[in-house]
């Protein structure tokens, strides 16, 4: 008799040796679960090597994936289900399990080597370290090798079939239907039709293991709840692909073509992947040869009438800084995509991190403001494109978008909006040529709301002017070395930013009351974890977007609270912005390992903070 565990949510994470191919089992197994009609939220950890030693801890790759019946907002705290192909895998894994938890062991990858490089002095499997754990115990690489060996592949080729056995297991676990995965090993692999028939053959004998009788007692079958969400159509998405599809958007809402520059950089790659195949949209991707040369050739498709847009990490941040300047200075829009990541220096490259606050806010020469904006989830990043992006043209001036090395990779359902209902990103009018006023004075006339200029473009001849780096004439664009007028063009380029917040909504509260004892504010990626942690503790949950400016009001809403507490994955960092911008006094909860905020320490830092560990909501 099958094992059937009927529960609302489930982790699963996957890991082994960064060749094992664990993120692509671990991405089709997100879009089996998306076609399932199950809510769920996706966590890829991967080394920064590009080939780590194979069997070492720090060349584990891992796939974590939190599914169920929602609302799911992160990729769980404590899974409930490894698949370790390796002792590496299972060793830097293990600390993170339920007690209780169901662990796939692939006995092929235990060798004696294999376990020395792992750091065990002893066999886990028999020593008693898996004790509080049901473990399955499978020659993966063995039946896998069996499966394919009459396609006359290399052992080496064959053995690289066996993270399409081991979904084939999950697939059975979970009930689900194994078509879509071969239709896309079918797609993959047509030209290769020798690899896409062992690829297909160890998916069918991983799933026909999971039926075998010996397995029936030990390996349960999952029926998760279906997710409710709201009527409409869903796919599955990735931050990178969300901010991708966002430009695009961007473009056909301002009606205007796209250009984006960038150089590659992890995590920031993935976004000039996904850009490349948008061109039919009107988006031109341009890889240049380098950080600087990227940003300077989005001002110049700026300055010709396009979207410039570039994107980066923080490294590659810290070198565009001075063109940043430039596109300030001569009140272009550019839209620059900052994909945070662990650092200083190289720092961890793969690893998430919210540690660039303090260079988008402030990290220019001279008074350079800009506005900065964050995404908070996945499909977020749509959403923060467009608005990023509306901002530049608007106001005319260069915006910073941060995201995070979290997001670029992380996945989760997204339903489809319906375009038709975004409103359109207005351009900026250019002044019909006049006799009485001189082109340059019009090419300089101002908006009185948004202080953004005219976007005139070479070629209109009537309206020629002068732009540049240094210092103009407010009025005429003329180079100015006036003490008094680099006073005006200072302040205007001040109010130009602050004139933002007048066009964004007020803050609210994201989930709880808007008064009380605590308000835990975030920023980010921060958001999903924080969500599920005021969701069961009661505490009130804000969560900003836009960090320069602030909301007009988000200092009357958090003064009405006696405590704010602000976790972040940095040293504190919007902990100083609050105090420098609004004079609010905040605790600081500061993570900075590299991994995303679990709910469980957000839970107990919440609870710690409130007094007898129970909200008092006032009223």
């Amino acid at each position: 008799m099958i094992k059937t565990k009927d529960v609302e949510s489930i982790v699963v994470r996957l890991a082994g040796d960064s060749g094992d191919g664990i993120q692509l089992m671990g991405s089709q197994f997100a879009v089996s679960t998306a076609l399932s009609g199950a809510d769920f939220a996706t966590f890829p950890d991967y080394p920064a090597e590009i080939r780590a030693p194979a069997g070492t801890l720090f060349g584990v790759s891992a796939y974590q994936i939190n599914l169920g019946g929602g609302p799911i907002t992160t990729a769980g705290d404590s899974p409930d289900v490894l698949v370790a192909f390796n002792p590496a895998a299972l060793r830097v894994s293990l600390p993170m399990l339920r007690q209780g938890a169901l662990i796939v062991l692939n006995n092929d990858g235990f060798g004696k080597r294999s376990l020395v490089k792992a750091g065990y002095g002893t066999d886990p499997r028999e020593d008693g370290t898996l004790d509080h754990f049901q473990v399955v115990a499978a020659d993966i690489g063995r039946l896998n090798l069996e499966a394919v060996a009459e396609f006359g592949l290399s052992k080496s080729d064959g053995g690289r079939c066996k993270n399409f056995w081991a979904l084939g297991v999950l697939l059975w676990m979970f009930g689900r239907d194994l078509a879509p995965i071969e239709a896309w090993i079918e797609r993959r692999l047509a030209d290769k039709p020798t690899l896409r028939d062992a690829n297909l053959a160890a998916l069918h004998a991983g799933h026909a293991y999971g039926e075998t009788s010996e397995l029936q007692a030990a390996l349960p079958q999952v029926e998760l709840r279906e997710a409710e969400p709201e009527p409409g159509e869903y796919r599955s998405i990735t931050g990178a692909e969300a901010l991708a599809l966002g430009i695009a958007a961007a473009g056909e809402l301002a009606g205007r073509q796209v250009l984006f520059c960038s150089y590659p950089i992890t995590p920031s790659s993935p976004l000039l992947h996904r850009l490349t195949r948008l061109w039919e949209t009107g988006v031109g991707t341009f890889q240049a040869e380098d950080e600087i040369a990227a940003i300077c050739a989005a001002i110049g498709a700026s300055y010709g009438g396009m979207i410039g847009v570039t994107s980066s990490s923080g490294p590659g941040i810290a070198l565009k800084t001075e063109a940043m300047g430039l596109a300030v200075s001569a009140e272009l829009p550019l839209l620059i995509v900052d994909w945070q990541r662990g650092g200083p220096s190289t720092g961890l490259p793969t690893k998430t991190e919210q540690s660039d606050l303090y260079q988008a806010v402030y990290g220019r020469n001279g008074d350079t403001p800009m506005p900065v904006l964050a995404a908070a989830s996945a499909g977020d990043c749509f959403d923060m494109a467009i608005e990023a992006t509306r901002i530049a043209i608007r106001h005319m001036t260069p915006v910073i978008l941060l995201a995070d090395g979290y997001l670029s990779n992380a996945a989760e359902p997204w339903k489809l909006p319906d375009f038709d209902a975004i409103e359109p990103i207005a351009v900026p009018p250019v002044p019909a040529p006049s006799e009485d006023v001189s082109p340059q004075r019009q090419a300089f006339t101002r908006d009185p709301q948004t202080f953004g200029r005219a976007w005139i473009t070479p070629g209109m001849r009537q309206l020629v002017h002068r732009i540049g780096g240094l210092e103009k004439d407010i009025d005429t664009g003329h180079i100015s070395y006036d003490p008094d007028n680099h006073q005006r063009m200072t302040d205007l380029r001040q109010a130009k930013v602050d004139s933002v917040a007048d066009f964004i909504p007020d803050q609210a509260v994201e989930i709880g009351p808007d008064r009380g004892e605590l308000a835990v504010v975030g920023w980010g990626s921060t958001y999903g974890p924080i969500y599920q942690a005021a969701r069961r503790t009661g505490a009130s949950f804000v969560h900003l977007r836009h960090l320069s400016p602030l909301p007009g009001n988000l200092r009357e809403l958090l003064s009405r609270f006696d405590k704010v507490l602000v976790p972040e994955m940095n040293n504190g960092q919007l902990c100083s912005l609050l105090r420098d911008r609004l004079c609010l006094e905040t605790i600081s909860y500061p993570k900075v390992s590299g991994q995303p905020f679990t709910i469980a320490e957000l839970i107990e830092r919440i609870e710690s903070e409130l007094e007898g560990g129970k909200l008092c909501a006032r009223g």
